[in-house]
């Protein structure tokens, strides 16, 4: 009993440590399937109609009569020839028979209405039909005319809110169920319509309405079967502000939308290294959504998120501090970030790597990297193990700042550790590296690192190449070039600004126009400065000519010369280019 009030009482505190501006949440109960009705009230119908004929009563009785005794189609036809249907007769006869005992006999009218009298349904009529209809139970015939509505209204080009809002005019007046909403949604999903199945579910919730956690799964399981996986964490950011909690089956299709994304193992590491140990697939799950709003820039509605999430006991003690710590780093604000951290340790709860990693990204991106260094030191002398991210901060703030030497030791203990470092860390330090002369290390760095299963990209080879060319060591350069080839990495334009600047730089100026012809021939447009590295080369070996037509031709092309070039050209050329 103690501890359980103990916890209740740190949880509260931690509650209290995100921002007060953010609101409570609100507690909606939901059932398996059945939505829950905060009952607004509506004061006009949906569309401007024309004046209807007046009804008669009586006629009006003696169908709803006539289909109560069992009179067949013909007979019915037959007795009610000359009647003349519209809307409002219609919907009258259907409101007469809106009890669940006549729902059948309501079903039976409307589509004798449409068979023997060719009377044309508008969308009030539909909707009223499916009311009697779902409040009877008859859920396949319901959803038969859902269907047929559905796909009328996509065919007719109307507003995508005019069958919910024909059905929302008239639940009162049926005495509905709000499980009508919930098969409109699951409806629209069975069409494959998630776009207006979401935009329905919002609209709803906006008009009171709450849709349950099968509603909300069935349009998960559509959305991610079409791959949409923005979409599906969008819906279930949703879900979770309204107060619906998921359930297995929603925390498996979220699990499968994450392994599509290949981001299932990225957050098990995560939540391993914070919490210590392997976390329930609903935690993974809950936390996931978290960071990819915290990502987005979106931090006070991440915070918002992990607030109902506390309460509702979707999240642990240990990830809901190391969030706010996460947030903190984001918003630039380390003071406070360090301050979460010590009242997360007043509480009993442990350091991780994951926090001090976050922190020591804060401090590389901000340049201090002696206090960077230093969290580093005392992360380890914790026993805390730093991993990739840990160390791709350091190479990263070391190579910004001139620190190549000690950006080149943090790669190297990387790879002592059986690490690799990410693709534009290490890409950061090379050009660093190739800049100031140390293109041989950068080089035997990337040997290595290729055999440790590193993949390397096109800006690592434009690097490479650059300060081969820089060197004057063309042919390694070329041999480059190929070596990118091969591995499908030379389909920009940046390796080969690279290797034409470089063969501009060793005078060989018919190589460096083949490799402009080669880029021409990939639809790839050379950008001005290579233009203009040829340009100044050939004036230098005093081909006027050709530089005059490749001048013409970035005029052409709509790019801008820099003003460099064109005096480059006037003196040299002694030309008229106005």
């Amino acid at each position: 009993m103690y501890e359980h009030l103990k916890r209740k009482s740190m949880k509260q505190t931690w509650i209290r440590m995100i921002p007060s501006s953010i609101s409570h949440p609100n507690h909606h109960s939901s059932g398996l399937c059945l939505a829950t009705h905060r009952f607004p009230t509506f004061t006009q119908s949906i569309h401007t109609v024309p004046k209807q004929p007046q009804i008669d009563p009586s006629i009006v009785n003696s169908i709803c009569d006539s289909l109560r005794k069992g009179l067949n189609w013909d007979a019915l036809a037959r007795r009610f020839n000359s009647v003349e249907l519209s809307d409002s007769f219609v919907e009258k006869v259907l409101f007469e028979l809106k009890q669940p005992i006549d729902a059948k006999r309501a079903l039976g009218f409307f589509h004798w209405s449409a068979q023997r009298m060719n009377f044309e349904h508008g969308t009030l009529s539909y909707c009223i039909a499916i009311h009697i209809l779902v409040r009877a139970k008859l859920i396949k015939d319901a959803r038969a005319l859902l269907e047929s509505i559905l796909t009328k209204s996509v065919s007719g080009n109307f507003s995508r809110f005019l069958v919910v809002d024909s059905l929302i005019s008239s639940y009162g007046s049926t005495d509905s169920t709000p499980f009508v909403f919930d098969l409109l949604v699951q409806t629209y999903s069975k069409l494959r319509m998630i776009d207006v199945a979401f935009d329905v579910c919002q609209y709803l919730g906006k008009n009171g309405f709450s849709l349950g956690i099968i509603s909300y799964n069935t349009l998960f399981h559509v959305v991610q079967k079409s791959d949409q996986t923005t979409l599906v964490w969008k819906i279930y950011e949703y879900m979770i502000k309204k107060g619906t909690n998921p359930n297995d089956v929603t925390v498996r299709i979220m699990t499968s939308a994450l392994c599509k994304e290949g981001k299932l193992q990225e957050f098990v590491d995560i939540l391993d290294r914070i919490h210590g140990k392997r976390c329930s697939p609903s935690v993974i799950v809950n936390t996931c959504l978290i960071f990819r709003v915290l990502e987005e820039g979106r931090i006070e509605e991440g915070m918002v998120l992990l607030k109902k999430m506390l309460r509702r006991y979707m999240i642990l003690d240990t990830i809901s501090f190391s969030l706010i710590v996460y947030a903190r780093v984001k918003l630039g604000s380390l003071d406070s970030a360090r301050e979460v951290y010590e009242e997360m340790l007043k509480r009993g709860l442990y350091a991780n790597s994951f926090i001090y990693t976050s922190i020591i990204g804060a401090h590389c991106k901000e340049g201090r990297i002696d206090a960077a260094n230093c969290l580093m030191q005392e992360m380890e002398n914790m026993g805390l193990k730093p991993y990739d991210e840990t160390f791709n901060h350091l190479i990263v703030g070391c190579s910004e700042t001139g620190r190549i030497l000690e950006s080149f030791k943090f790669c190297e203990r990387m790879l002592a550790m059986g690490l690799v470092p990410s693709c534009s860390a290490f890409n950061d330090m090379l050009g660093k590296l190739c800049e100031t002369g140390g293109v041989k290390q950068a080089d035997e760095m990337l040997t290595v690192l290729l055999d440790k299963g590193f993949v390397p990209d096109e800006i690592t080879y434009s690097h490479l190449i650059a300060g081969l060319a820089k060197e004057g060591n063309i042919q390694d350069a070329i041999k480059l070039y190929y070596e990118a080839e091969y591995r499908s990495l030379s389909h920009g334009s940046l390796v080969f600004e690279s290797l034409i600047s470089g063969l501009c730089h060793c005078g060989r100026l018919d190589e460096a126009e083949t490799y402009l012809m080669v880029m021409k021939r990939r639809s790839l447009e050379p950008s001005a400065y290579v233009y203009e590295t040829l340009i100044a080369s050939l004036i230098e070996k005093g081909n006027i000519t050709r530089a005059h037509h490749l001048y013409s031709e970035i005029l052409d092309k709509g790019l801008k010369p820099s003003d460099k070039c064109f005096r480059l050209l006037m003196q040299r050329g002694k030309a008229n280019l106005s």
